[in-house]
């Protein structure tokens, strides 16, 4: 190794140790889409290969949005042909799939992204997959979840590593000094025009707000990239607070099929496959319920729809405060529908939650 590291690659390194997110003999396939990031990403674990005793993946996705997406394709094509790594690729009209889901195209993108990835992985027996997010990124996905109304969850943000699977060394990072990286290191990478089109939620917090809040706080990535890993810890004794409590008031019924629910996505199968059994549904006793605080109601509602579900994603407040109403009330013969895929009702002393197919 060099005698002094670069900055960045200084960085990347420590966080790799920090967080544990890398063990020589892994496979690990790499979301690459061309950008400065995952080509800064691909580059640094490219060139510390033999030093961290892994293999590398690439995947690259190619939504189709943009008239020069093919040119990314070819690009990354390139780069991976350079560097001797094999690189898999697939075509996607995501706009044309979100249309027709009647769903947004972050979200849709999002995951054709996450069930490609996990398909190379599983195709290469790789054990890994590193995911190009950077401090920016992390401050924006706050700023987001606190828009949408989020609770503690939310302000964890974006964390190094993910159910031991998703690594993402770049996270401690910011933008400035990956772009100074690919300019020292002349990676020219592919720059997505649509990121200056403030018709997504996510660039309008990056190209509005948060220059705007950097006028009060020039620090603010920073600021808010330590809030999230102390948000994550507290986080953390919450959930096992939680857990400890649902174990002795909950009631597992493992589905007779055997299946994993139909609604789920690849990356929530891959958060509850700790689980060996597809959970037809959880019954929580009612009156143990009602004696515990406000707080672990709520967050005992979270744990157990993840459970359920294999993620709370897009379970608002709301949905949580209409469910503890309905305890409160302790009425039989009501429900709730807090999403499409899971139905929530009190009976015989029971709330009980039905995952739907």
């Amino acid at each position: 190794m060099a005698k002094r590291l670069d900055k960045l690659e200084q960085n990347f390194l420590d966080t790799i140790k920090e967080n544990n997110l890398i063990n020589k003999g892994d496979v690990i396939v790499v979301g690459v889409s061309g950008g400065p990031d995952s080509i800064t990403l691909l580059t640094c674990l490219n060139k510390y290969k033999d030093y961290l005793g892994i293999k590398l993946i690439c995947a690259h996705i190619n939504h189709l949005i943009r008239k020069d997406s093919t040119e990314d394709e070819q690009f990354v094509e390139n780069v991976c042909e350079k560097m001797g790594i094999k690189c898999y690729v697939k075509r996607a009209e995501v706009e044309k799939i979100a249309k027709e889901q009647k769903k947004g195209t972050e979200e849709v993108g999002r995951k054709i992204r996450y069930d490609f990835f996990n398909e190379v992985a599983e195709k290469e027996n790789a054990n890994k997959i590193a995911i190009a997010h950077n401090m920016n990124d992390n401050a924006e996905t706050m700023l987001l979840n606190i828009v949408r109304g989020s609770g503690l969850t939310g302000l964890e943000g974006i964390q190094a590593q993910e159910y031991g699977k998703y690594i993402r060394p770049l996270i401690n990072c910011t933008r400035e000094d990956i772009e100074e990286y690919c300019t020292k290191n002349n990676l020219q990478p592919r720059i997505d025009s649509t990121n200056k089109e403030n018709i997504y939620r996510r660039n309008i917090i990056r190209n509005k707000i948060l220059p705007e809040i950097k006028e009060l706080n020039p620090n603010i990535v920073q600021s808010l990239s330590n809030l999230s890993k102390i948000v994550k810890v507290q986080n953390m004794h919450i959930k096992n607070e939680v857990e400890n409590i649902y174990n002795k008031i909950a009631t597992e019924t493992p589905n007779t099929n055997g299946e994993k629910n139909n609604s789920e996505s690849s990356l929530q199968k891959t958060k509850s496959k700790v689980d060996n059994e597809s959970l037809g549904k959880i019954e929580l006793d009612l009156p143990a319920f009602q004696k515990l605080d406000l707080s672990v109601q709520q967050n005992l509602i979270l744990y157990t729809i993840s459970k359920a579900l294999g993620s709370a994603r897009n379970i608002e407040k709301v949905n949580v405060d209409d469910i503890i109403k309905m305890c409160k009330r302790n009425v039989g013969n009501k429900y709730i529908y807090p999403n499409k895929n899971l139905k929530i009702l009190i009976e015989n002393k029971k709330i009980i939650f039905i995952p739907l197919p």
